[in-house]
């Protein structure tokens, strides 16, 4: 997406927010300015369509993610990528905005196909959300198998009081939402610059979409 456009206005805030997750319905989350300093297009899961799955795509262009709260994390054994991982890839993988990275596995429901498509996406995402939301009566590897095309995110145990990443910042919001604690993040990438797309313009797309925008500062005040 362009950086270019209508001049930005913030939309809503924190009530706004959780509004918008209490009806389906996504929300630009920035991180910090001296963390990612991204903002990401974030859906409750269990609302997620394949057109959603095509506005991450075309309107955000990042990558379609799903975090799990750490509770549901450690009822399906999802292990943090990095610490399984026997590669010398993975070793010393230092970031520059955080002490971790949030990933885990990567998976397609057992339905789909090739599991790519913006339905086969879809349906692994609401299927994610529904086991989430009643994670001791699922049977993981029955359901999904891995490697798959819907990256998994382990949300910190204690979200916001230990990391302030997208993945904290999308469960926190879901669990003051009370819907199930799966969250979708897609980045907002900028088309002209292939980078972050800058807040301002992020705020700017969502002004001219009514969707509400936050920034993770609010949410850490507010849920921390």
């Amino acid at each position: 997406m362009s950086s270019s456009g209508d001049m930005p206005r913030t939309q809503g805030g924190v009530e706004s927010a959780l509004e918008a997750f209490r009806r389906g319905q996504p929300v630009c989350i920035h991180d910090a300015a001296d963390r990612e300093g991204e903002t990401d297009l974030v859906y409750p899961a269990g609302a997620v369509t394949p057109a959603a799955v095509a506005r991450m795509r075309n309107d955000a262009g990042g990558l379609v993610c799903v975090a799990l709260s750490d509770a549901v994390a450690r009822t399906f054994e999802l292990p943090f990528l990095q610490e399984v991982l026997d590669h010398p890839a993975a070793a010393d993988h230092n970031l520059g905005y955080d002490d971790r990275s949030s990933f885990s596995l990567t998976v397609n429901h057992r339905d789909t196909h090739t599991g790519i498509t913006d339905e086969d996406r879809a349906l692994t995402i609401t299927a994610l959300a529904d086991a989430a939301a009643d994670p001791d009566d699922v049977d993981f590897p029955e359901t999904f198998r891995s490697p798959g095309h819907v990256h998994l995110l382990r949300a910190a145990p204690n979200l916001l009081a230990e990391r302030e990443g997208h993945t904290e910042l999308g469960i926190a919001l879901a669990a003051a939402a009370d819907v199930p604690p799966a969250v979708v993040v897609c980045e907002m990438l900028d088309d002209e610059t292939g980078e972050a797309l800058p807040s301002a313009a992020a705020q700017a797309y969502a002004a001219r979409h009514d969707i509400p925008y936050v920034e993770g500062s609010a949410l850490v005040d507010r849920f921390q």
